[in-house]
């Protein structure tokens, strides 16, 4: 069986499942400035641009860091059956093939206004050099690997405002940077769950894990969760303005009663982070991004949040309700 896996030929599917297109998922960070500044649709070419040069880059990134990794992943028991784990692709069509995605990345990049296209250049090319430390060196260290990891969100979220020439609120990085710590760390977590039950047996996979313990990995999702919270409240607070309460004349007085509706979305992201907080515990995955697709209380609490957002963002670009005004 090793021998017939050894001289398997390469196919198109491989090269695309290589590139790991169902990750561009989180390029959806490139588009969270833009579309809060209500930017989204009117900067939507220099905005692609981020978004496709941050997919290509980050394509390019998992072919290399899959070359660096092919023997640890041929002992996972589900990376190895990946194309470069498995023999089906070599390294060096492999490298080839991760260059070419770069240049594609480059060229994604010019999509964007003169003015702007040195920044989200720099913010991508910092995000590659970020992900290469990374796979080389950060992921053997504790905390420094996830911190690594949860930076490559907040590049595409500083993309994506610069793509949209809007200025990223704080609020919004800090609460970007903690869920991509909530979901790294996360991830740790259910990997010593899920693998066969062993401590151990993660530490093979992930030699981060012999720093990492249950109880710490326990303590820094919650910490990371509340965060989260704590600095989207921080940001909805920030957009009272925006999607509070409208000045109205009543009886030939003006009142303004109402509230920031955008406080609804707090709702969903409690529930959503409860959820998956749950879920790890129970050891049910190894991945908290593998709720969104597997899991049908956290489907729920996206659609919701997304749902609301969506419908304030239009009823504030439509002026309907009269939002902030």
């Amino acid at each position: 069986m090793p021998e017939k896996t050894q001289n398997a030929q390469a196919r198109p599917a491989d090269f695309l499942r290589l590139a790991r297109p169902h990750q561009w998922g989180k390029g959806a960070f490139v588009l969270i400035g833009p579309a809060y500044s209500l930017a989204l649709l009117d900067r939507w070419l220099p905005v692609l641009g981020a978004f496709l040069a941050f997919g290509f880059a980050s394509s390019a990134c998992y072919v290399f860091n899959d070359i660096a990794d092919r023997t640890s992943d041929a002992l996972h028991p589900r990376k190895k059956s990946r194309p470069i784990a498995s023999g089906r692709i070599k390294p060096g069509p492999a490298r080839i093939y991760a260059l070419g995605l770069l240049l594609l990345a480059t060229v994604s990049v010019f999509l964007v206004d003169p003015e702007q296209r040195w920044w989200v250049g720099g913010f991508v090319g910092i995000y590659v050099i970020n992900v290469l430390t990374y796979s080389a060196w950060l992921k053997h260290m504790a905390m420094l690997d996830v911190v690594s990891l949860s930076a490559g969100f907040v590049l595409r979220v500083m993309a994506g405002c610069a793509a949209a020439a809007v200025a990223p609120s704080t609020w919004l990085l800090n609460s970007t940077f903690f869920l991509a710590m909530f979901l790294a760390l996360g991830k740790r977590l259910g990997e010593r769950r899920t693998m066969t039950g062993s401590p151990s047996a993660a530490e093979d996979i992930r030699g981060v894990h012999r720093v990492y313990t249950d109880d710490l990995l326990r303590m820094a999702v919650v910490m990371t969760a509340v965060g989260t919270l704590v600095t989207y409240a921080g940001y909805v607070e920030q957009q009272e303005s925006n999607f509070g309460p409208s000045i109205r004349e009543v009886a030939a007085h003006q009142v303004a009663w109402g509230f920031n509706l955008l406080w609804l979305t707090i709702l969903p992201a409690t529930y959503g982070l409860l959820r998956c907080i749950v879920l790890l515990e129970q050891g049910r995955y190894d991945d908290p991004t593998e709720l969104a697709v597997r899991d049908r209380g956290v489907q729920a609490a996206g659609f919701v949040f997304v749902a609301i957002t969506a419908a304030l963002l239009l009823a504030r670009r439509s002026d309907l309700l009269g939002l902030g005004s």
